[in-house]
């Protein structure tokens, strides 16, 4: 991780956590993360839970985010939310493009490019998730595979405005499957993205952070973020778990 690039610890609750049991989660999360400074802390949790997590929150570091929005300022979309209501919340982070949404939702790249500018237009700050399928993985596409994913999504960004996205490459058969890309394979594959952003954006790459997602837990922390190129995590289920999740904001860089 570059020293210039201030680490993004992300989780992403998926479809978990009643408002009470968002309000119990924050109670014993926040303590444990009171005093972290060189870093930002993130949580994208569900629509009915971003008001009772932004107020159990409040003041205390942890930023909040949504899980994704629709790029109209407001219209005829049934049960979709504009990201002018996410501002009005307060909320300042929003994930798009994760690979559930393109898998079960139909999310298109071309949809995609439209979201992020919409997003940077009202002032929200993206984590745009990239990755590969396995069959994808073992054909030996990776590399075309985020490439093109990240040059139609960005199509729309400038370079002056690029290091207000936040990319997350999420290999789609280590999410939640318990199988975890090594560190290893983790940087090859982000330094590809960031190869990528520099071919697209010149300098503004390397002010990017890139994060990796995939099974990650406090138990790889340390080693991932051992790693020159990722500068974060976007956490899937061990986000879940108040003390786990504190374990990986908290980790600790290799001496």
């Amino acid at each position: 991780m570059a020293a210039t690039r201030r680490p993004l610890m992300a989780g992403n609750w998926k479809m978990y956590k009643t408002r009470p049991q968002t309000a119990s989660y924050f109670e014993a999360f926040v303590p444990q993360v009171a005093g972290v400074a060189d870093r930002d802390m993130l949580l994208c949790v569900p629509f009915t839970d971003l008001g009772t997590a932004l107020e159990a929150t409040a003041g205390s570091g942890v930023q909040i985010g949504a899980q994704t929005m629709h790029a109209a300022e407001e219209g005829a979309f049934t049960g979709e939310v504009a990201p002018g209501m996410l501002v009005e919340l307060g909320v300042s982070w929003v994930i798009l493009g994760h690979s559930e949404r393109r898998q079960y939702f139909g999310e298109t790249d071309e949809a995609l490019a439209g979201k992020v500018r919409a997003a940077l237009d009202h002032g929200l700050r993206p984590v745009l998730c990239v990755g590969e399928t396995l069959d994808e993985r073992e054909a030996g596409t990776t590399r075309d595979k985020v490439v093109g994913q990240l040059r139609v999504d960005l199509r729309e960004v400038s370079a002056e405005e690029l290091p207000g996205v936040a990319v997350a490459y999420e290999p789609i058969w280590a999410i939640g499957t318990g199988r975890t890309a090594t560190p290893e394979m983790a940087q090859e594959t982000v330094a590809v993205c960031r190869a990528a952003l520099a071919d697209g954006f010149g300098a503004a790459a390397e002010q990017v952070r890139i994060l990796y997602g995939g099974s990650v837990k406090a138990a790889n922390i340390d080693e991932l973020m051992a790693q020159p190129d990722i500068d974060g995590v976007l956490v899937g289920g061990a986000s879940l778990d108040p003390g786990e999740f504190a374990r990986i904001v908290r980790f600790q860089a290799p001496v």
